[in-house]
Protein backbone atom coordinates (compact mmCIF):
# COMPACT_ATOMS: atom_id res chain seq x y z
CA UNK A 1 0.00 0.00 0.00
CA UNK A 2 1.05 3.23 -1.01
CA UNK A 3 1.85 6.20 1.74
CA UNK A 4 0.51 9.69 0.56
CA UNK A 5 2.93 12.05 0.63
CA UNK A 6 3.19 14.89 3.26
CA UNK A 7 1.31 17.71 2.62
CA UNK A 8 3.84 20.83 1.83
CA UNK A 9 2.94 23.39 3.87
CA UNK A 10 2.18 26.45 1.45
CA UNK A 11 4.93 29.45 1.84
CA UNK A 12 2.34 31.82 2.17
CA UNK A 13 0.95 30.38 5.64
CA UNK A 14 3.57 32.33 7.66
CA UNK A 15 2.06 35.40 6.26
CA UNK A 16 -1.25 34.44 6.92
CA UNK A 17 0.15 33.78 10.69
CA UNK A 18 1.44 37.27 10.95
CA UNK A 19 -1.68 38.82 9.39
CA UNK A 20 -3.80 37.07 11.84
CA UNK A 21 -2.06 38.01 14.68
CA UNK A 22 -1.34 41.86 13.35
CA UNK A 23 -5.23 41.98 13.14
CA UNK A 24 -6.43 40.72 16.56
CA UNK A 25 -3.57 43.56 17.98
CA UNK A 26 -4.86 45.91 16.07
CA UNK A 27 -8.50 45.36 16.88
CA UNK A 28 -7.33 44.63 20.67
CA UNK A 29 -5.81 48.72 20.26
CA UNK A 30 -9.46 49.80 19.34
CA UNK A 31 -10.76 48.53 21.86
CA UNK A 32 -10.65 51.57 24.04
CA UNK A 33 -10.07 54.24 21.63
CA UNK A 34 -12.52 57.21 21.82
CA UNK A 35 -14.64 57.95 18.63
CA UNK A 36 -13.18 61.06 17.49
CA UNK A 37 -17.40 62.21 16.92
CA UNK A 38 -17.35 61.56 20.62
CA UNK A 39 -16.96 64.50 22.84
CA UNK A 40 -13.56 65.16 24.06
CA UNK A 41 -12.17 63.60 27.13
CA UNK A 42 -8.43 62.69 29.00
CA UNK A 43 -6.52 60.89 26.73
CA UNK A 44 -7.26 56.93 26.39
CA UNK A 45 -4.59 53.84 27.30
CA UNK A 46 -4.95 50.85 24.65
CA UNK A 47 -7.52 47.85 25.85
CA UNK A 48 -8.50 49.92 29.01
CA UNK A 49 -8.84 53.22 28.01
CA UNK A 50 -9.78 56.02 30.82
CA UNK A 51 -9.61 53.24 33.95
CA UNK A 52 -6.80 53.78 35.26
CA UNK A 53 -7.62 57.47 35.98
CA UNK A 54 -10.55 57.05 37.84
CA UNK A 55 -10.03 57.08 41.13
CA UNK A 56 -11.24 54.77 43.53
CA UNK A 57 -13.07 57.36 45.49
CA UNK A 58 -13.86 61.10 45.04
CA UNK A 59 -14.98 60.97 41.52
CA UNK A 60 -16.92 63.78 41.65
CA UNK A 61 -14.59 65.88 42.53
CA UNK A 62 -12.55 64.56 39.45
CA UNK A 63 -15.31 65.21 37.10
CA UNK A 64 -14.88 68.65 37.59
CA UNK A 65 -11.22 68.90 36.75
CA UNK A 66 -12.32 67.29 33.98
CA UNK A 67 -14.96 69.59 32.84
CA UNK A 68 -12.63 72.32 33.21
CA UNK A 69 -9.89 70.48 30.88
CA UNK A 70 -11.99 69.45 28.17
CA UNK A 71 -15.38 71.51 28.60
CA UNK A 72 -18.76 71.13 29.75
CA UNK A 73 -19.41 67.78 28.22
CA UNK A 74 -16.47 65.28 28.13
CA UNK A 75 -16.28 61.65 27.53
CA UNK A 76 -14.50 58.93 28.73
CA UNK A 77 -13.80 55.21 27.65
CA UNK A 78 -13.75 52.59 30.45
CA UNK A 79 -12.86 49.72 28.05
CA UNK A 80 -14.86 49.25 25.20
CA UNK A 81 -17.93 50.80 27.22
CA UNK A 82 -18.49 55.04 26.67
CA UNK A 83 -18.95 57.19 29.52
CA UNK A 84 -20.46 60.98 29.07
CA UNK A 85 -20.53 63.33 31.85
CA UNK A 86 -22.98 66.07 31.50
CA UNK A 87 -21.45 68.95 33.37
CA UNK A 88 -24.07 71.68 31.29
CA UNK A 89 -27.65 72.23 32.06
CA UNK A 90 -28.81 73.01 28.68
CA UNK A 91 -27.51 69.31 27.30
CA UNK A 92 -29.52 67.88 30.52
CA UNK A 93 -32.60 69.13 29.76
CA UNK A 94 -32.62 68.78 26.26
CA UNK A 95 -31.18 65.10 26.20
CA UNK A 96 -32.17 63.51 29.65
CA UNK A 97 -35.54 65.67 29.68
CA UNK A 98 -36.69 66.32 26.68
CA UNK A 99 -35.22 62.68 25.29
CA UNK A 100 -36.72 60.77 28.19
CA UNK A 101 -37.43 58.01 26.40
CA UNK A 102 -34.38 56.86 25.60
CA UNK A 103 -32.40 58.64 28.19
CA UNK A 104 -33.75 56.95 31.33
CA UNK A 105 -32.39 53.29 31.44
CA UNK A 106 -29.52 52.30 33.68
CA UNK A 107 -25.97 50.98 32.69
CA UNK A 108 -25.91 47.19 33.69
CA UNK A 109 -24.26 46.74 37.64
CA UNK A 110 -23.46 43.38 38.15
CA UNK A 111 -22.45 44.66 41.95
CA UNK A 112 -25.82 46.31 41.91
CA UNK A 113 -27.45 42.90 41.40
CA UNK A 114 -25.27 41.48 43.40
CA UNK A 115 -26.46 43.51 46.28
CA UNK A 116 -30.28 43.58 45.10
CA UNK A 117 -30.67 40.66 43.51
CA UNK A 118 -32.16 42.64 40.75
CA UNK A 119 -34.68 44.22 42.79
CA UNK A 120 -34.34 47.65 43.49
CA UNK A 121 -36.32 50.90 41.75
CA UNK A 122 -32.95 52.85 41.87
CA UNK A 123 -30.97 50.49 39.27
CA UNK A 124 -33.88 48.70 37.00
CA UNK A 125 -34.28 49.27 33.49
CA UNK A 126 -37.31 51.47 32.14
CA UNK A 127 -40.03 48.85 31.72
CA UNK A 128 -43.68 47.96 32.81
CA UNK A 129 -42.36 46.90 36.33
CA UNK A 130 -40.84 49.98 36.97
CA UNK A 131 -43.31 51.79 35.64
CA UNK A 132 -45.75 50.06 38.59
CA UNK A 133 -43.20 50.22 41.29
CA UNK A 134 -42.66 53.92 40.94
CA UNK A 135 -46.37 54.76 40.37
CA UNK A 136 -46.72 53.57 43.79
CA UNK A 137 -44.33 55.72 45.49
CA UNK A 138 -45.41 58.81 43.28
CA UNK A 139 -48.88 58.36 44.77
CA UNK A 140 -48.45 57.59 47.89
CA UNK A 141 -46.06 60.85 48.29
CA UNK A 142 -47.89 63.02 45.61
CA UNK A 143 -48.80 66.78 47.46
CA UNK A 144 -52.05 65.98 47.84
CA UNK A 145 -51.27 62.88 50.10
CA UNK A 146 -48.84 64.55 51.75
CA UNK A 147 -50.50 67.73 52.35
CA UNK A 148 -53.92 66.18 53.33
CA UNK A 149 -52.70 62.64 55.17
CA UNK A 150 -49.18 62.59 55.78
CA UNK A 151 -48.55 65.84 57.50
CA UNK A 152 -49.44 65.24 60.88
CA UNK A 153 -46.81 62.41 61.11
CA UNK A 154 -44.32 65.24 60.00
CA UNK A 155 -45.58 68.14 62.41
CA UNK A 156 -45.89 65.21 65.08
CA UNK A 157 -42.26 63.89 64.75
CA UNK A 158 -40.94 67.24 64.29
CA UNK A 159 -42.14 68.15 67.98
CA UNK A 160 -40.17 65.00 69.10
CA UNK A 161 -36.98 66.36 67.58
CA UNK A 162 -37.50 69.53 68.80
CA UNK A 163 -38.07 68.29 72.27
CA UNK A 164 -35.06 65.81 72.59
CA UNK A 165 -33.36 68.94 71.09
CA UNK A 166 -33.97 70.65 74.83
CA UNK A 167 -33.21 67.70 76.85
CA UNK A 168 -30.61 66.21 74.90
CA UNK A 169 -28.70 68.31 72.51
CA UNK A 170 -25.73 66.90 72.18
CA UNK A 171 -27.35 64.42 70.57
CA UNK A 172 -28.81 66.05 67.53
CA UNK A 173 -26.82 63.87 64.90
CA UNK A 174 -28.59 60.85 66.18
CA UNK A 175 -31.63 62.78 66.86
CA UNK A 176 -31.96 64.25 63.49
CA UNK A 177 -32.03 60.67 61.73
CA UNK A 178 -34.20 59.18 64.00
CA UNK A 179 -36.41 62.21 62.96
CA UNK A 180 -36.37 61.24 59.01
CA UNK A 181 -36.16 57.74 59.45
CA UNK A 182 -39.63 57.62 61.65
CA UNK A 183 -41.62 60.28 59.78
CA UNK A 184 -41.23 57.67 56.57
CA UNK A 185 -41.00 54.46 58.64
CA UNK A 186 -44.73 55.40 60.22
CA UNK A 187 -45.94 56.18 56.68
CA UNK A 188 -44.68 52.90 55.37
CA UNK A 189 -44.91 50.28 57.88
CA UNK A 190 -47.03 51.82 60.54
CA UNK A 191 -44.41 51.52 63.19
CA UNK A 192 -42.07 54.66 64.19
CA UNK A 193 -39.17 54.58 65.87
CA UNK A 194 -38.93 55.59 69.46
CA UNK A 195 -34.85 56.45 69.55
CA UNK A 196 -32.15 56.34 67.18
CA UNK A 197 -30.82 52.54 68.78
CA UNK A 198 -34.22 51.14 67.88
CA UNK A 199 -34.81 48.59 64.76
CA UNK A 200 -36.62 51.22 62.89
CA UNK A 201 -34.43 54.55 64.05
CA UNK A 202 -31.16 52.70 62.31
CA UNK A 203 -32.15 49.72 60.46
CA UNK A 204 -32.26 52.22 57.24
CA UNK A 205 -28.57 53.86 58.02
CA UNK A 206 -26.95 50.28 58.27
CA UNK A 207 -28.47 49.62 55.19
CA UNK A 208 -26.98 52.69 53.37
CA UNK A 209 -23.59 53.20 54.83
CA UNK A 210 -22.52 49.32 52.97
CA UNK A 211 -25.02 50.38 49.96
CA UNK A 212 -23.16 54.02 49.54
CA UNK A 213 -19.52 52.28 49.85
CA UNK A 214 -20.37 49.45 47.88
CA UNK A 215 -21.66 51.45 45.04
CA UNK A 216 -19.81 54.37 44.60
CA UNK A 217 -18.15 54.93 41.38
CA UNK A 218 -14.67 54.13 40.91
CA UNK A 219 -14.82 52.14 44.18
CA UNK A 220 -15.28 48.72 42.36
CA UNK A 221 -13.16 47.23 39.00
CA UNK A 222 -14.95 47.36 35.70
CA UNK A 223 -16.74 44.04 35.78
CA UNK A 224 -19.40 45.17 33.44
CA UNK A 225 -17.19 46.17 30.84
CA UNK A 226 -14.53 43.44 31.30
CA UNK A 227 -16.91 40.58 32.17
CA UNK A 228 -14.09 37.59 32.87
CA UNK A 229 -14.14 40.04 36.37
CA UNK A 230 -17.33 38.11 37.64
CA UNK A 231 -15.77 34.78 37.87
CA UNK A 232 -13.15 36.01 40.22
CA UNK A 233 -13.64 34.13 43.59
CA UNK A 234 -15.11 35.74 46.06
CA UNK A 235 -12.52 34.96 48.08
CA UNK A 236 -9.93 36.92 46.19
CA UNK A 237 -12.46 39.55 45.56
CA UNK A 238 -13.04 42.35 48.25
CA UNK A 239 -15.71 44.58 45.57
CA UNK A 240 -17.17 41.06 45.57
CA UNK A 241 -17.36 40.25 49.56
CA UNK A 242 -18.59 43.51 50.22
CA UNK A 243 -21.41 43.94 47.93
CA UNK A 244 -22.86 40.23 48.95
CA UNK A 245 -22.47 41.72 52.94
CA UNK A 246 -24.64 44.56 51.95
CA UNK A 247 -27.10 42.39 50.58
CA UNK A 248 -26.94 40.12 53.53
CA UNK A 249 -27.84 43.48 55.55
CA UNK A 250 -30.10 44.84 53.15
CA UNK A 251 -31.79 41.67 53.20
CA UNK A 252 -31.84 40.92 56.70
CA UNK A 253 -33.10 44.30 57.56
CA UNK A 254 -35.91 44.52 55.25
CA UNK A 255 -37.04 40.83 56.04
CA UNK A 256 -37.54 41.66 59.38
CA UNK A 257 -39.51 44.80 58.66
CA UNK A 258 -41.88 43.01 56.68
CA UNK A 259 -42.40 40.16 59.27
CA UNK A 260 -43.04 42.96 62.28
CA UNK A 261 -45.86 43.73 59.86
CA UNK A 262 -47.02 40.46 58.94
CA UNK A 263 -46.84 39.27 62.65
CA UNK A 264 -48.82 42.56 63.41
CA UNK A 265 -51.40 41.67 60.77
CA UNK A 266 -52.19 38.32 61.86
CA UNK A 267 -53.64 39.70 65.16
CA UNK A 268 -56.27 41.48 62.87
CA UNK A 269 -54.78 45.02 63.66
CA UNK A 270 -54.30 47.19 60.56
CA UNK A 271 -52.77 50.58 60.26
CA UNK A 272 -53.07 53.55 58.25
CA UNK A 273 -49.65 52.85 56.44
CA UNK A 274 -48.53 52.09 52.69
CA UNK A 275 -47.51 48.91 53.37
CA UNK A 276 -51.11 47.64 54.89
CA UNK A 277 -53.24 49.75 51.77
CA UNK A 278 -51.32 47.33 49.35
CA UNK A 279 -51.39 44.36 51.31
CA UNK A 280 -55.09 44.68 51.46
CA UNK A 281 -55.55 45.02 48.19
CA UNK A 282 -53.08 42.21 47.03
CA UNK A 283 -55.04 40.64 48.80
CA UNK A 284 -58.24 41.30 47.33
CA UNK A 285 -57.11 41.77 44.39
CA UNK A 286 -54.68 39.47 43.71
CA UNK A 287 -50.81 39.69 43.82
CA UNK A 288 -49.70 42.15 40.76
CA UNK A 289 -47.92 40.41 37.86
CA UNK A 290 -44.41 39.87 38.18
CA UNK A 291 -44.01 41.24 41.62
CA UNK A 292 -42.36 39.08 43.73
CA UNK A 293 -42.31 38.96 47.47
CA UNK A 294 -38.47 40.14 47.16
CA UNK A 295 -39.18 42.75 45.10
CA UNK A 296 -42.27 44.12 47.16
CA UNK A 297 -39.86 43.58 50.39
CA UNK A 298 -37.21 45.99 48.68
CA UNK A 299 -39.94 48.10 47.07
CA UNK A 300 -40.99 49.07 51.01
CA UNK A 301 -37.19 49.57 51.95
CA UNK A 302 -36.49 51.25 49.13
CA UNK A 303 -39.30 53.65 50.48
CA UNK A 304 -37.21 54.29 53.50
CA UNK A 305 -34.15 54.27 52.75
CA UNK A 306 -34.84 57.46 50.20
CA UNK A 307 -37.37 58.98 52.47
CA UNK A 308 -35.07 58.67 55.55
CA UNK A 309 -30.90 58.77 54.73
CA UNK A 310 -30.67 61.35 52.44
CA UNK A 311 -33.50 64.03 54.13
CA UNK A 312 -30.99 63.32 57.15
CA UNK A 313 -27.90 63.67 55.35
CA UNK A 314 -29.39 67.28 54.04
CA UNK A 315 -30.53 68.53 57.65
CA UNK A 316 -27.36 68.23 59.19
CA UNK A 317 -25.72 69.78 56.72
CA UNK A 318 -27.96 72.42 56.94
CA UNK A 319 -27.26 72.47 60.68
CA UNK A 320 -23.74 72.40 59.89
CA UNK A 321 -24.35 75.80 57.92
CA UNK A 322 -26.21 77.84 60.43
CA UNK A 323 -23.05 77.17 62.88
CA UNK A 324 -20.61 78.10 60.15
CA UNK A 325 -23.08 81.25 59.26
CA UNK A 326 -24.62 82.62 61.95
CA UNK A 327 -25.71 85.55 59.62
CA UNK A 328 -28.13 83.31 57.64
CA UNK A 329 -29.68 82.43 61.10
CA UNK A 330 -29.94 85.81 61.66
CA UNK A 331 -31.73 86.67 58.61
CA UNK A 332 -34.02 83.97 58.56
CA UNK A 333 -35.38 84.59 62.47
CA UNK A 334 -36.19 87.75 61.23
CA UNK A 335 -38.69 86.28 58.66
CA UNK A 336 -39.78 83.66 61.22
CA UNK A 337 -40.83 85.86 64.46
CA UNK A 338 -42.46 88.42 62.18
CA UNK A 339 -44.71 85.56 61.14
CA UNK A 340 -45.04 83.06 64.38
CA UNK A 341 -43.60 84.96 67.28
CA UNK A 342 -43.02 82.93 69.96
CA UNK A 343 -46.50 80.95 70.63
CA UNK A 344 -46.36 78.43 67.59
CA UNK A 345 -43.49 76.95 65.83
CA UNK A 346 -43.79 77.00 62.16
CA UNK A 347 -46.03 75.63 59.68
CA UNK A 348 -46.28 74.26 56.16
CA UNK A 349 -48.93 76.47 55.62
CA UNK A 350 -46.53 79.35 56.45
CA UNK A 351 -44.50 78.49 53.31
CA UNK A 352 -44.93 81.28 51.18
CA UNK A 353 -44.60 84.05 54.19
CA UNK A 354 -41.52 82.34 54.73
CA UNK A 355 -39.26 82.80 51.22
CA UNK A 356 -35.83 83.19 52.64
CA UNK A 357 -36.68 79.49 54.15
CA UNK A 358 -37.10 77.77 50.83
CA UNK A 359 -33.53 79.42 49.46
CA UNK A 360 -32.18 78.25 52.76
CA UNK A 361 -33.16 74.84 51.70
CA UNK A 362 -31.97 74.95 48.35
CA UNK A 363 -28.70 76.71 49.14
CA UNK A 364 -28.04 73.40 51.38
CA UNK A 365 -28.83 71.30 48.49
CA UNK A 366 -26.38 72.99 45.72
CA UNK A 367 -23.60 73.18 48.64
CA UNK A 368 -23.36 69.83 49.44
CA UNK A 369 -25.15 67.71 47.65
CA UNK A 370 -26.24 63.86 48.90
CA UNK A 371 -25.90 61.97 45.70
CA UNK A 372 -22.46 63.55 44.49
CA UNK A 373 -22.33 61.85 41.12
CA UNK A 374 -25.96 60.80 41.05
CA UNK A 375 -27.16 57.38 39.60
CA UNK A 376 -26.00 56.96 36.04
CA UNK A 377 -28.78 57.04 33.22
CA UNK A 378 -28.31 54.86 29.73
CA UNK A 379 -28.91 55.93 26.43
CA UNK A 380 -30.97 53.33 24.02
CA UNK A 381 -29.71 54.51 21.19
CA UNK A 382 -27.39 56.44 18.90
CA UNK A 383 -27.79 59.78 19.42
CA UNK A 384 -26.17 63.44 18.71
CA UNK A 385 -26.11 66.82 20.68
CA UNK A 386 -24.91 69.75 19.16
CA UNK A 387 -22.55 67.61 16.40
CA UNK A 388 -21.49 65.15 19.11
CA UNK A 389 -22.14 61.48 18.81
CA UNK A 390 -23.70 59.59 21.33
CA UNK A 391 -22.81 55.95 20.93
CA UNK A 392 -26.13 53.59 22.09
CA UNK A 393 -25.46 51.87 25.81
CA UNK A 394 -23.84 54.88 26.73
CA UNK A 395 -23.21 55.66 30.00
CA UNK A 396 -24.41 59.31 31.38
CA UNK A 397 -23.97 61.25 34.51
CA UNK A 398 -24.82 64.36 35.85
CA UNK A 399 -21.86 65.35 37.84
CA UNK A 400 -24.27 67.14 40.95
CA UNK A 401 -21.16 67.98 43.05
CA UNK A 402 -19.02 69.18 40.30
CA UNK A 403 -22.47 71.68 38.63
CA UNK A 404 -23.14 72.79 42.10
CA UNK A 405 -19.67 73.53 42.29
CA UNK A 406 -18.82 75.60 38.73
CA UNK A 407 -18.34 79.32 39.25
CA UNK A 408 -19.76 79.77 35.66
CA UNK A 409 -22.74 77.90 36.89
CA UNK A 410 -23.09 79.38 40.70
CA UNK A 411 -20.79 82.44 41.25
CA UNK A 412 -18.39 81.85 44.59
CA UNK A 413 -19.42 78.46 44.67
CA UNK A 414 -17.99 77.49 47.76
CA UNK A 415 -19.83 79.45 49.86
CA UNK A 416 -23.40 79.31 51.79
CA UNK A 417 -25.37 81.90 50.45
CA UNK A 418 -28.96 81.04 50.02
CA UNK A 419 -29.24 84.88 48.93
CA UNK A 420 -28.52 83.45 45.22
CA UNK A 421 -32.08 81.87 45.31
CA UNK A 422 -34.10 85.24 46.35
CA UNK A 423 -35.73 84.80 43.20
CA UNK A 424 -36.82 81.03 43.28
CA UNK A 425 -39.85 81.16 44.99
CA UNK A 426 -41.08 77.89 44.49
CA UNK A 427 -40.26 73.69 45.39
CA UNK A 428 -37.38 72.20 43.11
CA UNK A 429 -40.34 70.01 41.33
CA UNK A 430 -41.51 72.93 39.58
CA UNK A 431 -37.76 73.89 38.17
CA UNK A 432 -36.79 70.72 37.57
CA UNK A 433 -40.00 69.90 35.05
CA UNK A 434 -39.53 73.62 33.80
CA UNK A 435 -38.46 73.98 29.81
CA UNK A 436 -36.55 77.05 31.41
CA UNK A 437 -33.01 75.05 32.03
CA UNK A 438 -31.01 78.26 32.87
CA UNK A 439 -33.45 79.09 35.82
CA UNK A 440 -33.18 75.10 37.34
CA UNK A 441 -31.94 75.75 41.15
CA UNK A 442 -30.24 72.94 41.57
CA UNK A 443 -29.98 69.09 40.64
CA UNK A 444 -29.99 67.28 44.16
CA UNK A 445 -32.95 65.14 42.94
CA UNK A 446 -31.60 64.33 39.62
CA UNK A 447 -33.25 64.71 36.19
CA UNK A 448 -36.09 63.47 33.79
CA UNK A 449 -37.99 60.29 34.37
CA UNK A 450 -35.50 58.89 37.18
CA UNK A 451 -35.83 62.55 39.22
CA UNK A 452 -36.55 61.09 42.83
CA UNK A 453 -40.39 59.89 43.41
CA UNK A 454 -39.48 60.81 47.14
CA UNK A 455 -38.69 64.73 45.76
CA UNK A 456 -42.30 66.22 47.58
CA UNK A 457 -41.44 64.49 50.99
CA UNK A 458 -38.19 65.36 51.20
CA UNK A 459 -38.81 69.06 50.25
CA UNK A 460 -41.30 69.35 53.26
CA UNK A 461 -39.13 67.13 56.09
CA UNK A 462 -36.34 69.56 55.34
CA UNK A 463 -38.51 72.44 54.90
CA UNK A 464 -40.35 71.71 58.01
CA UNK A 465 -37.57 71.12 60.11
CA UNK A 466 -35.13 73.87 59.16
CA UNK A 467 -37.93 76.61 59.71
CA UNK A 468 -38.35 74.87 63.63
CA UNK A 469 -35.05 74.62 64.49
CA UNK A 470 -34.08 77.93 63.45
CA UNK A 471 -37.51 79.25 65.16
CA UNK A 472 -36.74 77.76 68.66
CA UNK A 473 -32.43 77.48 68.44
CA UNK A 474 -29.39 79.15 68.30
CA UNK A 475 -26.35 77.51 66.61
CA UNK A 476 -22.64 78.02 67.15
CA UNK A 477 -19.68 76.29 66.80
CA UNK A 478 -18.45 74.30 69.76
CA UNK A 479 -16.30 75.90 72.67
CA UNK A 480 -13.82 73.99 74.10
CA UNK A 481 -14.30 73.54 78.00
CA UNK A 482 -10.80 73.50 78.80
CA UNK A 483 -8.98 76.40 76.83
CA UNK A 484 -12.49 78.64 76.24
CA UNK A 485 -11.58 78.67 72.44
CA UNK A 486 -13.85 77.93 69.60
CA UNK A 487 -13.42 74.47 67.34
CA UNK A 488 -13.72 75.45 64.02
CA UNK A 489 -15.74 73.21 62.20
CA UNK A 490 -14.53 71.53 59.20
CA UNK A 491 -17.38 72.02 55.88
CA UNK A 492 -15.62 69.18 54.43
CA UNK A 493 -15.67 66.16 56.30
CA UNK A 494 -18.34 64.01 54.82
CA UNK A 495 -17.67 60.48 54.16
CA UNK A 496 -17.02 58.91 50.88
CA UNK A 497 -19.03 56.86 48.78
CA UNK A 498 -22.07 57.45 46.11
CA UNK A 499 -24.38 58.88 49.02
CA UNK A 500 -22.60 61.79 51.44
CA UNK A 501 -23.45 63.06 54.45
CA UNK A 502 -21.31 65.21 57.61
CA UNK A 503 -19.37 62.87 59.49
CA UNK A 504 -20.53 62.95 62.98
CA UNK A 505 -19.56 66.98 64.77
CA UNK A 506 -19.67 68.89 67.46
CA UNK A 507 -22.18 72.00 67.73
CA UNK A 508 -23.50 74.08 70.02
CA UNK A 509 -27.81 74.50 70.45
CA UNK A 510 -29.14 76.83 72.49
CA UNK A 511 -32.83 77.71 73.07
CA UNK A 512 -33.32 81.05 71.96
CA UNK A 513 -36.35 82.09 75.27
CA UNK A 514 -38.10 80.61 77.69
CA UNK A 515 -41.22 81.31 75.89
CA UNK A 516 -39.70 79.06 73.06
CA UNK A 517 -38.83 76.18 75.37
CA UNK A 518 -42.87 76.44 76.76
CA UNK A 519 -44.20 76.53 73.62
CA UNK A 520 -42.35 73.09 72.40
CA UNK A 521 -43.24 71.82 75.26
CA UNK A 522 -47.04 72.34 74.67
CA UNK A 523 -46.97 70.98 71.22
CA UNK A 524 -44.82 67.93 72.00
CA UNK A 525 -47.78 66.87 74.71
CA UNK A 526 -50.34 67.49 71.68
CA UNK A 527 -48.45 65.66 69.93
CA UNK A 528 -48.12 62.48 71.39
CA UNK A 529 -50.83 61.32 71.76
CA UNK A 530 -51.55 60.88 67.80
CA UNK A 531 -48.17 59.15 67.52
CA UNK A 532 -49.26 56.56 69.71
CA UNK A 533 -50.40 54.91 67.09
CA UNK A 534 -47.52 54.06 65.46
CA UNK A 535 -45.98 52.36 68.39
Amino acid sequence: MKVPPIMAISPLAPTVIVLAFSALIYRLLQVAKRDPRMPKGPPTLPIIGNVHQIPSSGLYKQFREWAKQYGSIFSLKVGPSNVIVLCDRKAIHKLLVEKGNIYSDRPPSYVGRLLTKGDHLALEQMDATWRDKRKVVSHNFSPKQLDEKHWRVQEAEATVLMTNLLDHPENFFEDVKRYTASVVTSITYGFRAPTYNSFWGRGVYDVMAKWTEAMEPGANPPVDDFPLLKYVPASLAFWKRRAMDAGATMDGTWGKARRLVDERRATGERRNCIIDTLLDDYEKNGWPQGLTQHAFQNLMGEVVEGGADTTSAQLLTLILAFALYPRVQEMARKEIDAVCGTERSPLWTDFSKLPYMNCIIKEGMRWRPVAVTALPHRVRQDDEYEGMLIPKNSTIFIPTWAIHHSDSIYADSEEFNPDRYRNHVKLANDYAGSPDWENRDHYNYGAGRRICPGIHLAERNMWRIASKLLWAFEFSEPVDPVTGKVMHLDPEAYNPGILQAPLPFKVGIKVRSEKHRETIRREHREALAFMKQYD
